[in-house]
């Protein structure tokens, strides 16, 4: 390996390897655990991670992608490994305004990216709690959900082309611009949610929507979980709902009192309570669009309560209580975030199941697309007592069309549990692609699957 670490310096730059404690020093973080690494490495271009992947795959080292280091599932955990940090591609390279598209390099974070898409006149419809760090190749990688699935879907529906570098340092240029090409396989997609398993995305074309003239936010109040559909459907219906965010209420208590900073808009005691948004393009139509809508849901008493949002500060407040998710760690010295996905309909037998199993558990998530986020105490935190915590959240799951992961991937800690959510075939064909395009298996390893 001191050969390869030689190789690479001289092709990218002494500062651009870093080992030691310079090395160290950039794998801390709040969220993930990204081990110890070999060396992290900092290439400037596309060309310079395809010299990295050929002379690592010469040498048989392993490969982990870096993006923002904001995962939650140990996705980037590089132990022993060549950790390749994209953090230097962080340019907005061009925003059409005419095709509503945008080019950007992998690294560029997330707000970057919407900052650069508002000042063309457009918008970038992701939206996360770690926009600010999050980067857009590794929003590919794991298909980022988050706020606003409800009406422009996952990362994918976003991502028009884009360009990855394969194992052995082949760069395939899939960089399409059209909404419309049907012309053989989509290339791109065996790279959108794959965690850098069988390629490392360096570029991508993006979507862009325009900037809504309204933006009309509300916090409501709900005594019964079967008024939660008839109300999604309602503002699906009459307004352009692009959030419907649901607390439970011991969430909803762990956001508004202290030492949290936000105050209680609505009085405590409900069932439920939800944070809906709505985007357009005309701000008095659709203000006295969305307070009608509301009228209408109280009248037929699936609301029980609500307060508007009059103002940026308002509106801004009303979204930080949905993402102040650090209060969760309150729930105990330590705990697990779990992110799960299934059918509205089951939700109440499934949360019921968890919280038998797990009193303590908090929950809330992005109802309207069936995400629901899970925050449990793990116990002293051992890797017997997060087994069976997440056993105890995972298994009612199964019988109830439910998977392990809605938005946040498999990475190393939900591999056991990946069998549970897909069948023995598609597991069979992942494992086909894995062995095509990355034979040697140095590309992220252990992810997803294991690998012999």
């Amino acid at each position: 390996m001191g050969e390869l670490l030689d190789d690479l310096r001289a092709a990218l730059g002494e500062a651009s390897v870093l080992t030691g404690e310079d090395a160290r020093q950039t794998t801390l973080s709040p969220w993930t655990r990204l081990g110890e690494p070999l060396a992290v490495l900092k290439p400037r271009s596309t060309a310079e991670v395809s010299t990295v992947l050929r002379l690592a795959h010469a040498a048989g080292a392993a490969v982990v992608p870096w993006g923002g280091r904001t995962g939650l599932v140990d996705g980037a955990q590089a132990d022993g490994a060549l950790a390749l940090s994209l953090e230097r591609m962080n340019a907005v390279e061009a925003v059409d305004a005419a095709s509503g598209t945008m080019r950007v390099q992998a690294g560029c974070p997330l707000q970057a990216a919407c900052e650069a898409a508002e000042a063309g006149g457009l918008m970038l419809p992701l939206d996360l709690g770690s926009r600010g760090s999050a980067t857009i190749g590794g929003n590919i990688s794991t298909n980022a959900g988050g706020n606003r699935v409800l009406r422009y879907g996952m990362m994918r529906d976003m991502v028009l082309g884009l360009e990855a570098v394969l194992a052995d340092g082949t760069v395939v240029d899939a960089l399409n611009s059209l909404i419309k090409n049907n012309t053989g396989y989509d290339i791109k997609q065996l790279f959108i949610g794959t965690e850098g398993t069988l390629g490392v995305v360096t570029r991508a074309v993006l979507r862009l929507r325009p900037k809504p003239a309204s933006q009309n936010v509300a916090f409501l109040a709900v005594d019964a979980f079967e008024a939660l559909p008839r109300l999604l459907r309602r503002f699906e219906m009459s307004l352009g709902l692009s959030a419907f965010e649901v607390l439970w209420p011991e969430f909803y208590d762990l956001v508004t009192t202290p030492p949290a900073k936000g105050s209680p808009p609505l009085p405590r005691g409900h069932a439920f309570y939800v944070l809906i948004e709505a985007l357009g393009g005309e701000a008095e139509a659709d203000g006295e669009a969305f307070e009608a809508a509301l009228a209408g849901a109280l009248e037929s008493g699936d609301l029980v309560d609500a307060v508007i949002a009059k103002s940026d500060a308002e509106r801004g407040a009303l979204w930080a209580l949905r993402d102040d998710v650090g209060q969760t760690r309150r729930v105990a010295p330590r705990t697990i975030a779990f992110d799960v996905s299934l059918p509205i309909a089951a939700m109440p037998p499934y949360v019921a199941d968890v919280r038998a199993a797990l009193p303590e558990a908090v929950v809330f998530g992005h109802l309207g697309d069936g995400n629901l986020h899970i925050i449990a105490d793990a116990g002293d935190g051992s890797a017997g007592a997060r087994h069976a915590v997440e056993t105890k959240v995972y298994q009612p799951l199964r019988n109830r069309g439910g998977v392990v992961s809605a938005e946040h991937g498999i990475g190393l800690m939900k591999r056991e549990y990946l069998a549970w959510s897909r069948s023995p075939e598609e597991l069979a064909v992942m494992r086909a692609m894995k062995a095509a395009l990355d034979p040697q298996g140095t590309l992220n390893p252990g992810k997803v699957f294991e690998t012999a």
